[in-house]
């Protein structure tokens, strides 16, 4: 690893030789610079830390410190000065100067003090890398598939981990994608260095997801023997997402409206207001206008968490995704079962792309994982499908062919009229249940001249 480079900067050649005497012996690698211009040259050529003299020829070190932290601000400066008063130091900091020696220093001290200096630039670099790990797994490109309905829903990400927004609403089917959604919008917004909490509504009692939200002051309740933080002040300039928000309770949906219109809470049992800052994502896959209708979740809430709300598509409504996410799974598989497999069987994929999958991407993955575990050559069959190939076989044998024929076109409009009258005219859903997409539901309506009947 190359050694750390330190810039010396003064007009005193005898200061500027022991300073790069003792930081040579200490391991550094140094450069000289003895006016304000050399030392923005030199500092422009990269350097990891400024030793910056406060009285030089052409400029002083204030000007010259406000100028390379203009340049980069994570450059740490040490300013030099035999006339140290608090004004000094006060302007010191304030311009960015991680520190001050006075002058005439002691050479131990500054060595001390450089290596501090240069510990917190370490530190600060293996946060960025740790960080950039983190979001790396959750960049828009996790979200695999090229079709209409996942390109617009990535577009719509892009634009609301962009936005302001305080509220999201993640809306679709179990299995959809919700989860790495939420991390998406999280990761690839200006909050990606702050936390991302999350919790799941329906998986605690009401009392304890109450406190796992908001905390507890001690004694709030029994077993509260100390205070404790709950996840949106832990989350504070982050981002709370809430899986399964419509399993909350009234009573807990209200103290969220409070948070989200006020941006203050109370913990359980206390009595102060505290104020953070957090985007709030809130996912579900009932429909919450119906649960409004029939009061069970609070209209209010609805509307303040509806402002931007994000429909992920089941993956019947894409099916043509199917291939790029078998194969991700696959290459995902064959890493993590240490396995050579090169894809699936034409007469596989095509059965994959049939079946109506109502896990959605959740039970397609762990179709494929299972097929993984049991191939023992170096492609996947039909038969390693269980679920897509007995889908298949029903539908072959369950439909017999009469005697004195059949109108396969009178067939075909039934089937169609029948899952859209099945499904309330919901055009996804009814694609669903005929194995289709929406864009060729869509060709059938328009193929039969369907109608929608009035009034349903």
């Amino acid at each position: 690893m190359q050694a750390p480079t330190v810039l010396v900067v003064d007009d005193e050649q005898l200061i500027r030789w022991s300073l790069t005497e003792r930081l040579t012996q200490e391991g550094y690698r140094t450069v000289e610079a003895a006016t304000a211009k050399e030392a923005l040259e030199r500092h422009a050529e990269g350097v990891d830390l400024v030793l910056l003299d406060y009285k030089l020829p052409d400029s002083d070190g204030l000007s010259v410190l406000k100028r390379m932290k203009e340049a980069n601000p994570e450059t740490l400066v040490i300013l030099l000065t035999a006339y140290s008063t608090v004004d000094t130091a006060v302007e010191a900091m304030k311009h960015g100067a991680y520190h001050y020696a006075n002058k005439p220093f002691n050479l131990d001290e500054i060595a001390l003090l450089v290596e501090k200096a240069l510990e917190t630039t370490r530190l600060r670099r293996e946060v960025r890398a740790l960080r950039a790990t983190q979001a790396q797994p959750f960049s828009i490109d996790r979200i695999v598939g090229q079709s209409r309905p996942v390109m617009e829903a990535k577009a719509l990400l892009r634009k609301v981990a962009a936005s302001p927004a305080s509220t999201v609403l993640l809306t679709g089917e179990s299995g959809t994608g919700k989860d790495l959604a939420a991390k998406v919008l999280h990761y690839a917004s200006d909050r990606a260095s702050r936390p991302f909490m999350n919790i799941t509504c329906s998986a605690l009692p009401d009392t304890i997801l109450e406190s796992e939200l908001f905390g507890h002051e001690r004694g709030a309740f029994t077993d509260a023997r100390q205070q404790k933080r709950g996840l949106l002040e832990t989350a504070d300039g982050g981002t709370v997402f809430l899986d399964e928000i419509g399993e909350m309770a009234p009573a807990l949906q209200a103290k969220l409206l409070r948070f989200l219109e006020e941006k203050t809470f109370k913990r359980v049992g206390g009595v102060v207001d505290i104020r953070v800052d957090v985007r709030v994502i809130a996912a579900t896959n009932r429909n919450l206008e119906d649960e409004v209708k029939r009061g069970r979740f609070r209209e209010d809430l609805y509307y303040r968490l509806n402002v931007l709300p994000i429909v992920l598509p089941p993956l019947r409504a894409r099916t043509d995704d199917i291939p790029s996410l078998v194969h991700y799974f696959v290459d995902a598989y064959n890493t993590e079962f240490r396995k050579h497999v090169r894809g699936v069987t034409d007469e596989a994929m095509r059965r994959l792309q049939t079946y109506g999958w109502p896990g959605n991407i959740r039970e397609l993955r762990n179709a494929v994982e299972r097929a993984m575990l049991l191939v023992e050559g170096d492609e996947l069959t039909a038969d390693q499908f269980p679920v897509a190939t007995s889908a298949a076989a029903r539908l072959t044998e369950g439909v017999p062919l009469p005697a004195t024929g059949i109108d396969l076109e009178q067939l075909e409009r039934s089937l169609v009229v029948q899952a859209l009258e099945r499904s309330g005219w919901n055009q996804t859903r009814a694609a669903g249940l005929l194995g289709l997409n929406r864009d060729q539901i869509r060709y059938r309506i328009e193929k039969f001249k369907l109608e929608k009947p009035s009034g349903s």
